[in-house]
C-alpha cells in the first residue's frame, strides 16, 4: 500500500514539473504569434522564474529575454507605422532583456553531469544584446533628462558593465567601445544625484579618460570616498587627481587643506614644494606655500610667496587679501612685544614700525576691494583695522557703516 502511495506522489511531482516546463514553452509560443499576447506570456514566465522547478533552467530565462525582445520589436514596428508607441516601456524592455539573457548565460555555463558546458543560447542572445545596446544609452538619457536618476543609473550602469560580460567577451568592448568613458561619466552623475556613493566609486574610475567629464568624475570620486569616511582612499584620490588633472585646483587645495588641518604641516609643505618644482610659476602652488607659512606664523616668508603669486597673476584678489593680513599680523606681533608706556623713549619708534605695517597692508586690501568689490570678506575687516589705526576718519566712517552690526 505504501509503495503505491509513493508512486502516486512521484507521479504528482512529475506532472507539476511538466506543467511548469509547459508554461515556459507556452509563453514562448504566445509571443511568436502574429498578434503576440505579451500580458499572458509575461504572467506565465514570471511564475516560471520564481518556481523551484524552472527558475534554474536556462530555457526559462532565455524565453523571458525573448519576450522582452519581441515586445521591443513590436513597439518599433508601431513607431515605423506611425501607430501608438510606448518609448519608456520599450527602453525598459531592453533593460530587462539584458538582465534575463545574462541570467540565462550564467545558468547555461554551468557544466552538466559529465563536466561539459553546452551553451546553445549565447551566440543568438549576444547578437540581440549588441543590436539593442545603443538604446541603453537612449533610455538612460530619457530618464536622466526627466530627473529620474535611479532609472537612468540602471541604464548607464548596464551599458558600462556589459563591456565585461563573459557572453560579450569576443566583442572586446572595453577596448573597442570609445563611448564607455562618457557613459560611465553619465552613470557617475546619476549616482551622485541619488546619493549612491558606492555607485560613484564603481563607475567614476571608468570615466576618468572622458575628455569633458573626466576631471569632474575624479572630483565626485574623491567626494564619495570622503562622504563614506574612507580617509585613506580620499587622500589617495586627491593625490591621483593632482597627477591626472594638474590644472584643476580642487585636488591640490583639498589635499593641502587636509594636511594643514590634521597637523601635518610638513607633509603639506613637502607636497607644495614638489608641485612647485614641476610648475614654479603656478599661482595656486605659490599661494598655498604662502598660506602654509602664514599658518606657521612665518609671516616674512608668507609675504614673499604671496607677492610671487601676485607677480604671476596681478588680479589675484585672494593673494592681495592674505598679503594684507600678513602685514596686520606682523603689526600685532610687534605691538605685543613693544612698550605701551608713552614716556618710554622707544615708544615713538615702536609706533612708527607698527604704522608702517598698516601702511603696507592698506594698498593690499584696497586692491582686493577693487578686484572683487562684491566679496567683502576679502577686504572689509582688513580695511576697518587699517583705517582705524591710521586715523583715516572719512574712510573709516565709510567702512564702519558697512560692518555687520
Amino acid at each position: 500500500m505504501k509503495r503505491v502511495l509513493f508512486s502516486m506522489v512521484l507521479l504528482a511531482i512529475a506532472s507539476f514539473s511538466f506543467a511548469q516546463t509547459k508554461s515556459v514553452k507556452e509563453a514562448k509560443g504566445l509571443v511568436g504569434d502574429v498578434k503576440p499576447n505579451f500580458q499572458q506570456a509575461e504572467k506565465l514566465i514570471n511564475e516560471a522564474m520564481t518556481n523551484p522547478e524552472t527558475k534554474d533552467l536556462p530555457e526559462t530565462w532565455d524565453v523571458a529575454g525573448l519576450i522582452q525582445k519581441r515586445f521591443n520589436e513590436e513597439q518599433t514596428k508601431n513607431a515605423f507605422l506611425k501607430k501608438p508607441y510606448d518609448t519608456l516601456a520599450t527602453y525598459n524592455s531592453i533593460l530587462k532583456m539584458y538582465q534575463y539573457y545574462v541570467k540565462c548565460d550564467e545558468l547555461a555555463q554551468i557544466p552538466n553531469e559529465k563536466g561539459k558546458i553546452k551553451n546553445k543560447y549565447r551566440k543568438a542572445n549576444a547578437e540581440s544584446m549588441m543590436s539593442d545596446r545603443p538604446n541603453l544609452i537612449n533610455g538612460g538619457i530619457q530618464f536622466f533628462n526627466s530627473n529620474k536618476n535611479e532609472e537612468a543609473l540602471k541604464f548607464f550602469g548596464t551599458y558600462v558593465e556589459s563591456a565585461s560580460y563573459p557572453m560579450l567577451a569576443d566583442k572586446n568592448l572595453a577596448k573597442n567601445d570609445t563611448l564607455i568613458p562618457q557613459i560611465a561619466y553619465y552613470a557617475t552623475l546619476a549616482a551622485d544625484r541619488v546619493g549612491d556613493r558606492d555607485a560613484v566609486i564603481k563607475y567614476a574610475p571608468q570615466a576618468l579618460t572622458d575628455k569633458d567629464g573626466g576631471k569632474f568624475a575624479m572630483q565626485l570620486l574623491s567626494e564619495a570616498y570622503k562622504a563614506k569616511g574612507d580617509t585613506a582612499a580620499w587622500v589617495k584620490s586627491l593625490e591621483d587627481g593632482i597627477i591626472k588633472f594638474p590644472g584643476n585646483d580642487y585636488f591640490f587645495a583639498n589635499l593641502v587643506d587636509y594636511y594643514s588641518g590634521s597637523n601635518q604641516a610638513s607633509k603639506a609643505m613637502d607636497f607644495a614644494d614638489k608641485m612647485l618644482a614641476s610648475e614654479p610659476n603656478n599661482k595656486l602652488y605659490l599661494y598655498v606655500k604662502a598660506y602654509l607659512y602664514h599658518n606657521m606664523k612665518d609671516y616674512d616668508n608668507a609675504i614673499v610667496f604671496y607677492k610671487k603669486a601676485i607677480a604671476v597673476d596681478p588680479n589675484y584678489a585672494e593673494a592681495y587679501s592674505n598679503l594684507g593680513l600678513a602685514y596686520l599680523m606682523k603689526a600685532q606681533e610687534y605691538a605685543d612685544k613693544s612698550t605701551t608706556d608713552i614716556n618710554d623713549p622707544k615708544y615713538a619708534e615702536a609706533q612708527a614700525v607698527i604704522k608702517k605695517f598698516y601702511e603696507e597692508a592698506k594698498p593690499c586690501y584696497e586692491k582686493a576691494r577693487e578686484l572683487k568689490p562684491d566679496v567683502s570678506d576679502l577686504w572689509l575687516q582688513g580695511l576697518y583695522r587699517v583705517y582705524y589705526n591710521l586715523h583715516m576718519g572719512p574712510q573709516f566712517e565709510e567702512i564702519d557703516k558697512m560692518m555687520p552690526k
